[in-house]
């Protein structure tokens, strides 16, 4: 009876033993992608958005010093003009053409008043005070006629020609307008004065400095290429809230009014290179796995940046140990992981 007994407990034991390897070798596994850690560096990014815009120092304003008025206008705004080209027609008012010859007049007279001074003087008639005022009369007279004629004030009329190969930015005046002197006629922006203007962050402001690189992407039908961070505001834009920075461009590489993403480098990103699906994230913070064997653990990691479909983790990864970067959704610490695509 005892060794019936004792037979049975041993066949039991045998079973469940049994039962525990087959459940060993049977425990579920996930399919997963795996990869070997690597270092390195990446770009520390700055993302801003913002739009192409003429620079502060990019306009010029092209004025006539006469009262007249608009005969011709030769081009529209929008357009682009290389230098020497004609813009505009300008005619001098009746008025403006009198002054000019009252000028000329002027100094005729003064010369003749100075040469009839010297015949008096020669004479003893005339003091040489008399003389130095007539000196300073012809003088004046010469200083008021060349100035006009600075001003273009002995034509009475005028073409306006670009300064420098530039956009018609204005044109505040029709043909036919009457203008005062001084008038702005037309505004002209530089070619190569085009900025692309973002907003930034104020959390970001410091990190941003003149000379650093930014990539510039369009948001629409256009190319990238790279510029360089031309000024950085103190101030807040009082609409977006944002610091405004001018990113200087190639000339000719941009269309005032486009808008861009701009991704300004503000350093380098020091530690493990992964995809950015690797790093998952939970109530503890961002977390890896990695496989030793056919188990995965978890490795609680920082993230020091991302840098386009790849993150900078910083952490306790061992670089013997191959890195889970597909399938880890389904993953728990110490999970049975397979290679993907095996039984």
């Amino acid at each position: 009876m005892i060794a019936s007994r004792v037979a049975i407990w041993l066949v039991s034991c045998l079973l469940v033993t049994s039962g525990s390897f087959a459940s060993a070798e049977d425990a579920p596994s996930v399919a997963v992608q795996t990869e070997t850690p690597r270092s390195g560096a990446l770009p520390d990014l700055i993302t801003a958005y913002g739009s192409a815009a003429p620079a502060l120092d990019a306009n010029m304003s092209l004025s006539v010093q006469q009262n007249g008025r608009v005969l011709a206008i030769t081009v529209t705004p929008g357009e682009t003009v290389r230098a020497g080209e004609r813009l505009l027609d300008f005619g001098a008012s009746p008025s403006a053409v009198a002054t000019y010859q009252q000028a000329v007049t002027a100094l005729s007279v003064a010369k003749t008043e100075r040469a009839h001074v010297a015949q008096l003087l020669a004479q003893q008639l005339a003091t040489r005070d008399q003389l130095a005022q007539a000196d300073k009369a012809v003088a004046d007279a010469e200083a008021a006629l060349n100035a006009l004629r600075r001003e273009e004030g002995d034509r009475s009329t005028q073409t306006l020609t670009a300064p420098f190969d530039g956009i018609v930015a204005s044109i505040p005046v029709a043909q036919g307008d009457r203008v005062q002197a001084g008038g702005t006629l037309l505004t002209l922006t530089r070619l190569d004065g085009l900025v692309v203007t973002v907003g930034i962050d104020p959390s970001d402001r410091n990190h941003v400095r003149p000379g650093q690189q930014a990539h510039l992407v369009p948001l629409g039908p256009g190319r990238e290429f790279d510029g360089r961070v031309l000024r950085v505001d103190g101030v807040l834009d009082p609409k977006t809230r944002l610091i405004d920075a001018d990113i200087a461009v190639p000339p000719g590489s941009v269309i005032s009014g486009t808008a861009y993403r701009a991704d300004i480098t503000v350093g380098r990103l020091e530690g493990w290179i992964v995809p950015h699906d690797a790093v998952l994230t939970d109530n503890k913070g961002a977390y890896v796995f990695q496989v030793a064997g056919k188990t995965a653990s978890r490795v609680n990691v920082t993230v020091a940046g991302s840098a386009g479909s790849k993150d900078v983790i910083q952490g306790p990864i061992d670089s013997r140990h191959l890195l889970v970067v597909e399938g880890n959704y389904e993953l728990s610490d110490h999970a049975m992981v397979r290679a993907g695509g095996t039984p």
